[in-house]
């Protein structure tokens, strides 16, 4: 069976080769961000360039952590993307639900209107944002991060999960109903455990998108202690103004996308799920 399946793999091997070429053109930066991170200064600077290193160093990622608090980079973001990923989910489902499944009074208004949010660039929200967290003094407080998060993933929380609810039998709720199940438990207890594949991409989604985010980290947290990854990245300095510290960036680059890259691989099975249960109407 494996001989056959390495047979019909090489029957077309431009298939194969243009494969291999997308691959490359995309893993190539990622790749490129490694290996400047382990290279020593003189090889990030040597001209012509130094493509793998000639010495294998780790003084830059021991640099992050011993000239600045880069361990409460990494939690301040977890800690904001998590929360934030979770709010969405907790108040995304069940909105998602009632629009699957209730006959709403100006629903296609509603959903059209969540649409339209998804398309708003989330620069164009910025200035309206900093004038509310000004005027309710949320600067330097993780929830003038945490609620502008849940408030732009909501709608596409709703509009993944509302598409996976529309997928599932009704039959499953009619019965519960029968059987003595109220909305909300019915909710929690049947018809949540059923859209974990749904749950999960969302969840991954929002979690990136919070891991991420940079103008808004930016703007509303300028406390040390209390910066997020990008940010903190962002702001790498050197011993010098005219020294750029390729070394470090790649290194806090490398650090800030492992977790994402795990997180996918371990859930890559439930995101594919996810995405094309709710692509095609059974």
């Amino acid at each position: 069976m494996k001989i056959k399946k390495l047979e019909n793999m090489f029957e077309n091997p431009i298939l194969w080769i243009c494969v291999a070429i997308v691959v490359i053109f995309c893993l190539s930066p990622i790749l490129w961000q490694l290996l400047t991170s382990i290279k020593v200064n003189q090889d990030i600077s040597a001209v012509p360039n130094v493509y793998f290193p000639t010495r294998i160093t780790l003084k830059h990622y021991s640099e992050l952590f011993s000239r600045r608090p880069f361990l409460f980079y990494i939690l301040n973001s977890a800690l904001v993307s998590i929360v934030s990923t979770l709010l969405c989910l907790a108040i995304g489902s069940p909105a998602a639900y009632s629009l699957a499944r209730l006959r709403l009074p100006g629903e296609q208004i509603i959903l059209t209107s969540v649409l339209i949010v998804t398309l708003f660039p989330y620069v164009l929200l910025f200035l309206g944002l900093l004038e509310i967290i000004r005027a309710i003094g949320l600067g330097n407080n993780y929830l003038a991060l945490i609620i502008p998060y849940t408030a732009i993933n909501l709608p596409l929380t709703i509009l993944v999960m509302r598409s996976f609810f529309q997928q599932l039998p009704k039959d499953l709720e009619d019965a519960a109903k029968v059987d003595g199940y109220k909305t909300i438990p019915m909710l929690l207890n049947i018809v949540l455990p059923m859209t974990i594949p749904a749950l999960i991409t969302t969840g991954i989604l929002t979690f990136i998108f919070a891991w991420n985010e940079y103008i808004f980290a930016l703007t509303f947290i300028t406390r040390e202690s209390m910066k997020t990854i990008p940010v903190a990245t962002a702001q790498l300095g050197s011993t010098t103004v005219f020294e750029i510290p390729y070394g470090a960036i790649a290194a806090a680059t490398v650090l800030g996308t492992f977790p994402l890259v795990v997180l996918v691989l371990l859930f890559q099975r439930r995101i594919v799920q996810g995405l094309t249960a709710g692509a095609v109407k059974g």
